[in-house]
């Protein structure tokens, strides 16, 4: 099963909806959603309810997947935590070191947008950069697993963009101001759920910036796999159902190249998950207050 948060018009809330073909069914109403009305409370189903949902969804009329707005998949996480430095490649071309343990940031809600949105950049910052990743999000309320447990946790997958500003971020030693950055996490279109994915450890993940390729790797080349941050993560927290977990960038970003390759108004970024899908965002400046 495939999952959008869409709305019709601008202000509207957020609502749940199962994909099917070029349309989108609303979640509510449909048989074992109860009154689940977003991605979060789908995701909060039992196996069961979830199959249910599926199966009512392939059966009712939808609204065309154009004639809506597509929000971030999951737009309000309790927590969005990313991994740095996860794939070799990518931590020698930044010249910072691994670690023994997974490099954890984070963002928040407001770095969250969908496909098609801009991703619009303040005046704080001149030195945007791309980081194309696969997210996981959370299916499961989790605390303390072991590495054998962890991958059944996962409730689905998707297509982020760990946009981030250069400047800001390595003016200090923490990264948030260059990364919670609003707007600075695009997501989507879709999540997709776990029935859908033939193996996660092994999906290849594309950046193009402009229609040409600048990130190409597979997840498979990840310094920690998703059961090993999983369960490390919940070593020290609790994972919520819906939590955004993104995995980590691959080499090929755009401050490290000679000359810098950094986003300027007017770009459009690509990112692929094999099998998953595409997401993409424009670049613009933030509108003046």
């Amino acid at each position: 099963m495939r999952l959008v948060s869409y709305r019709a018009a601008e202000g509207d809330p957020w609502r749940a909806g199962v994909v099917v073909g070029d349309t989108i069914v609303d979640v509510a109403g449909l048989s074992g959603a109860g009154d689940v009305t977003t991605v979060r409370g789908v995701l909060g189903l039992d196996a069961e309810a979830r199959a249910a949902v599926a199966a009512a969804a392939a059966g009712a009329d939808g609204v065309p997947r154009d004639s809506v707005v597509l929000g971030p998949p999951v737009p309000d996480p309790d927590k969005i935590l990313c991994i740095g430095l996860n794939y070799t490649e990518h931590a020698e071309e930044t010249k910072l070191d691994t670690s023994a343990v997974p490099t954890v940031f984070a963002k928040f809600r407001n770095s969250l947008i969908g496909d098609g949105a801009p991703i619009q950049v303040p005046a704080a910052t001149e030195q945007v950069d791309y980081e194309g990743e696969l997210a996981v999000v959370i299916g499961r309320r989790c605390r303390r697993v072991s590495v054998e447990e962890a991958g059944g946790f996962v409730g689905g997958v998707m297509p982020l963009n760990d946009v981030s500003a250069r400047d800001l971020q390595f003016q200090a030693p923490q990264w948030t101001s260059g990364k919670a950055v609003d707007t600075f996490a695009p997501c989507g279109p879709e999540l997709v759920l776990m029935d859908e994915v033939a193996d996660v450890a092994d999906l290849r993940v594309t950046t193009r910036l402009n229609g040409s390729v600048v990130q190409d790797a597979r997840t498979s080349q990840m310094i920690f796999d998703i059961p090993r941050i999983i369960s490390f993560l919940s070593s020290y927290l609790t994972l919520e159902v819906g939590d955004i977990i993104a995995t980590g960038t691959p080499a090929g970003v755009g401050f490290t190249r000679e000359p810098p390759l950094l986003l300027q108004t007017g770009d459009v970024v690509e990112v692929e998950i094999e099998g998953v899908g595409l997401l993409r965002n424009a670049v613009e400046p933030e509108p003046a207050r």
